[in-house]
């Protein structure tokens, strides 16, 4: 199943045990475009500190009811080490924070979750693997190279020979939680329209810019088949999308 972030903004968001808070925002990466972290608010709570979570504890995921569970406790929870959130996150913070939830480093492995091709559950108690956490220092230093979905909402998008709309929002595999399609508003061009292009076809991102350069011209994008937000999206519709735009699938080239 597909989900676009905006679905998910304002979800409640629950522990083993009970309420945690409400998801703010995400983080993912620039180099797998996955989401590495439901940001979350955790209100009166915690006196309204904002903490991390994996999607890799992600339980359940009900967008009728605006709910999400996690495979955590409270106390996990609250336990965990705290992250500020107006600040870019280190690796050294992430090291720390995926070690008290026992999740394997991500950056470490040949898959997009590390040792795993998909984001596991940690079972309780269960550490870090050493040789991973022997990397500490090295990982101290790396940049983590995430960003928020919340701010990258409304960069620009870029066509070969220019502007051609703006990010409106992202579509998420549940299960891989990689960011499969950025939802373009083409704006001015064609008021009203909004297309999908994946982030493969990213050439590159203008960061101080605020703007998303993407491998396609202004006709393609514009000639693209419509995205309905308030239809889910099938994988007929994709295999559309892909044969439209002459590119190989990110499924088949899974399975490759």
């Amino acid at each position: 199943m597909l989900f676009r972030v905006t679905e998910l903004e304002g979800a409640s968001l629950a522990a083993l045990d009970g309420a945690i808070g409400e998801v703010e925002d995400f983080y993912f990466d620039d180099t797998h475009w996955t989401v590495r972290y439901l940001v979350v608010n955790t209100g009166g709570w915690l006196a309204g500190r904002h903490v991390l979570v994996s999607p890799a504890s992600v339980r359940q995921i009900d967008l009728t009811n605006d709910h999400v569970v996690v495979e955590l406790t409270r106390k996990q929870v609250e336990d965990s080490p705290n992250v500020d959130t107006h600040q870019p996150v280190s690796r050294r913070q992430e090291v720390n924070l995926l070690a008290h939830y026992g999740i394997p480093l991500y950056w470490l492995g040949p898959f997009p979750w590390g040792p795993v091709p998909l984001p596991m559950p940690a079972t309780p108690g269960s550490p870090v693997d050493d040789e991973m956490l022997a990397r500490h220092e090295q990982d101290e230093t790396a940049d983590a190279h995430l960003h928020s979905a919340r701010d990258v909402v409304g960069y620009e998008i870029e066509a070969r020979e220019g502007a051609i709309g703006h990010v409106a929002d992202f579509l998420v595999d549940d299960k891989a939680w990689t960011i499969r399609w950025l939802v373009v508003d083409t704006g001015h061009w064609l008021p009203g329209k909004q297309v999908l292009v994946s982030p493969e076809w990213v050439e590159d991102v203008a960061w101080a810019a605020r703007a998303v350069r993407v491998g396609l011209t202004r006709a393609q994008i514009q000639g693209a088949p419509a995205y309905d937000p308030e239809r889910p999206v099938e994988r007929d519709y994709e295999r559309r999308l892909y044969e439209y735009y002459g590119r190989p699938s990110y499924w088949g080239s899974r399975a490759a």
